[in-house]
């Protein structure tokens, strides 16, 4: 079991190799958006790129789902004829919902923008979302077929222009908010070009008639799943401009985009877990083995919130060029970091409770999963914001997820019943509460002394360790990678079977 998880390890490390560099480099835009735009209109980008969030949802048509489903089983034909007939179904799609949009570009500036003045946002927004979707199932071809690092190319590649082009464009030329989205399309146009040699190798029509309709029928679900997960993530800022203004939005997002790095984690490993529980579903210790990487990935997950937690004050404050990383007029907003980051967390657990969904083709069940947790989510930022104005909306989030999270795993356990370990998961979450709460009291995410912050995290393995965490397998596998005496590699066969 062990050799299996160390294998998933390697390639979520490939994966997430460009996941941490192409987040990294996302992240730069950061300081550069909040020393050089104004509050109002950080808001009014966020806003838009919350609505190209929801229509990428729809341009997808569920088809990367159903892509991996199908070109991985290959019940319907082979991988070239699923490619071929999934990526001109998107390409289709996103074609007539292109111009669907284009037709109503001036109505739309009223929602998304602040009107007619800004119709070009529109027109941008449409060239983004049209790139973004005839990249999707090459990029996902790449990924089944196990080449990450030019999976990992041409991501960082093409996040590199958006940068390189967002720092042209806003310091130099001083374009603004157009900057922003003509940086965007270019880069993923970019991005599509670096893919269509992917697309020509791999691009076959189907001899299966029935392939097209079971693709739909897999992937169709996904849609409206997808758009209430897409609602848990977005949905908080356009309720909270009609709710608040657009410098409340601006203050939300900048401090929002700051829980990326518990994001990136779970996308990283997601990169590597799909493929990982398809090809592995049938082994007979399958499911005591997604139950250890369960164990696993959540001790992660807490350990990051902590690491970040504590020092993303100090992040913040770093100085450079006589500018600080965050502009200190988005600092009012850093409290709703620790709720943002313990929201990705369950976003996380999401993710690991995903494989019976795939091995037992329930993908109907997903639009109830996100849907309840997308009710609860509009229902509480109704509900906070005018209470507690953007740090409602952080707190509408973590319900949203954790709810999402509830239901998948009561649906999931009916279907394809994994017993979890949750003794130890408890005494990760129960720690992990411990050292939070002790972190705050003795001085919060600006105040706590350094060292202290490294005291607490060492405390939080103690912690476990006096609470009987570690196994004795884990404790053998611990000694010999710290004290290089025995490889893991030859670690006794009597424990790498536990």
């Amino acid at each position: 079991m062990f050799d299996k998880i160390k294998r998933l390890g390697a390639e979520t490390a490939i994966y997430g190799i460009s996941t941490i560099l192409g987040r990294f480099l996302s992240f730069l835009l950061l300081p550069l958006y909040t020393n050089i735009l104004p509050k109002s209109d950080y808001g009014v980008v966020a806003n838009v790129y919350s609505y190209i969030a929801f229509l990428n949802v729809v341009y997808g048509l569920g088809m990367e789902s159903a892509f991996f489903k199908y070109a991985s089983t290959r019940e319907l034909g082979d991988e070239k004829e699923v490619f071929g007939l999934s990526w001109l179904t998107v390409t289709i799609g996103s074609v007539l919902f292109s111009l669907l949009i284009l037709w109503n570009a001036t109505p739309l500036s009223y929602l998304v923008a602040r009107g007619e003045q800004e119709r070009y946002i529109v027109i941008y927004a449409v060239g983004i979302l049209f790139f973004d979707a005839v990249s999707l199932i090459p990029f996902a071809a790449l990924r089944l077929q196990k080449r990450p690092w030019q999976f990992a190319g041409i991501r960082v590649a093409g996040i590199i222009l958006n940068v390189v082009l967002n720092a042209i464009l806003l310091a130099k030329f001083r374009m603004g908010v157009a900057g922003i989205f003509v940086s965007g399309i270019i880069s993923s146009l970019f991005t599509a070009l670096c893919l269509f040699p992917t697309i020509v190798r791999h691009i076959a029509l189907p001899k299966n008639s029935k392939l097209f309709s079971a693709l739909l029928k897999f992937g169709l679900p996904y849609v409206p799943a997808g758009l209430a997960g897409i609602a848990l993530q977005v949905i908080d800022r356009p309720i909270l401009r009609a709710l608040t203004d657009d410098a409340s939005v601006g203050i939300y997002q900048a401090n929002y985009r700051l829980g990326i790095f518990i994001m990136l984690i779970v996308s990283m490993f997601d990169y590597a877990w799909r493929p990982f529980f398809l090809s592995n579903a049938k082994e007979p210790d399958a499911k005591k083995m997604f139950a250890r990487i369960a164990t696993y990935f959540f001790l992660l997950l807490m350990f990051g919130f902590l690491v970040i937690a504590f020092f993303i004050g100090d992040l913040v404050g770093i100085e450079i060029l006589h500018h600080r990383l965050i502009h200190p007029a988005y600092w009012p907003g850093l409290g709703i970091v620790p709720i943002v980051l313990l929201a990705y967390v369950f976003t996380g657990v999401y993710v690991l409770l995903i494989p019976g969904i795939y091995i037992e083709k329930k993908t109907q069940f997903l639009p109830l999963t996100s849907g309840l947790g997308a009710v609860t989510n509009i229902g509480m930022n109704l509900l906070l914001i005018p209470l507690l104005g953007f740090v409602g909306a952080a707190w509408s989030t973590l319900g949203g997820y954790l709810v999402m999270a509830l239901s998948l795993y009561f649906i999931v356990q009916r279907y394809y019943p994994v017993r979890y370990e949750f003794r130890r998961m408890g005494v990760i979450a129960v720690s992990t509460g411990i050292i939070f709460c002790i972190f705050v009291v003795v001085g919060g995410t600006l105040h706590a002394h350094m060292l202290v912050k490294i005291g607490l995290l060492i405390g939080f393995i103690g912690l476990m360790a006096l609470m009987r965490f570690f196994d004795p397998a884990e404790i053998h596998i611990l000694k010999a990678l710290f004290q290089r005496k025995t490889p893991p590699s030859d670690i006794p066969p009597s424990i790498m079977s536990e």
